[in-house]
């Protein structure tokens, strides 16, 4: 495996979760979190350095579900199915689970179950993408 696809990989989702954090939701997601702008603000290198790490491993696990199947039938369609599946059947109940005794607001929610499944489908279609190249 190279991990230099793990990295770009990562940086695609860490990318798309700037964008829906902050043009797409990022005052929706604000109000439900009742995060200020000073509190976003604070210690960002930390958060999204543990954040990257993060999605580099969510990007080797990925990874591995979609080396299941030959590199000829790997598409960037194809990567994209398998992230939104693992997504969906992993990631989203596992944080909807949380949301659930933590109280958190349905809104809440749908903004970063939506994020989960999209950043991790475009981290399948980029690994599966690179494969072919």
């Amino acid at each position: 495996m190279a991990y230099l696809e793990l990295i770009i990989a990562a940086a695609a989702a860490f990318l798309l979760g700037f964008g829906w954090y902050t043009a797409l939701f990022g005052k929706a997601w604000q109000a439900e979190t009742g995060m200020s702008d000073e509190d976003a603000q604070k210690d960002m290198l930390r958060t999204h350095g543990i954040a990257f790490l993060m999605m580099v491993i969510l990007a080797y696990a990925l990874n591995y579900i979609i080396g299941f199947h030959p590199v000829e039938e790997q598409t960037f369609v194809h990567g994209l199915f398998h992230g939104a599946l693992a997504a969906a059947l992993y990631a989203v109940p596992a944080v909807a689970i949380h949301y659930v005794y933590q109280r958190k607001s349905l809104k809440l929610f749908a903004i970063d179950a939506g994020y989960l499944i999209a950043f991790m489908a475009l981290m399948g279609g980029v690994l599966s993408a690179l494969k072919l190249g």
